[in-house]
């Protein structure tokens, strides 16, 4: 049976990407990174109680498709303050016209264009 392992963005910005998502999401670097690769991890993912991927960040050499075809859900108890943290950290908002009526989830993207939702999951 097949396990999820690690989640790979492509980026242009290795620095750039990988202190944000670092501070996004309290990840370290797994062991050295070099010019065109890092591997992101849960800071304490031994005794992690939640399940959670890594990230690989990858630069590509090309440029990012838009709009992307796959995209990372951000769980968050309080929403509001976690989309005003990230985007100090330099994610922005999508211009995005399709949210439903009630839509539990903001579309954001990071400073390398790769799409994530924040979903408010504070009434579960």
């Amino acid at each position: 049976m097949l396990r999820m392992g690690t989640v790979v963005l492509t980026v242009e910005d290795i620095d750039r990407a990988g202190d944000f998502w670092r501070a996004a999401l309290g990840y370290v670097s797994r062991g050295g990174a070099s010019d065109d690769w890092v591997i992101l991890d849960p800071a304490d993912k031994e005794h992690w109680s939640e399940p959670g991927a890594s990230i690989a960040l990858s630069v590509s050499g090309y440029p990012q498709q838009y709009p992307p075809r796959i995209h990372l859900d951000l769980y968050a108890d309080d929403q509001a303050a976690e989309i005003e943290r990230l985007t100090s950290l330099g994610a922005r908002h999508v211009d995005w016209d399709h949210y439903p009526p009630g839509a539990d989830w903001v579309v954001l993207e990071d400073t390398e264009g790769n799409r994530f939702c924040v979903v408010d999951v504070s009434a579960e």
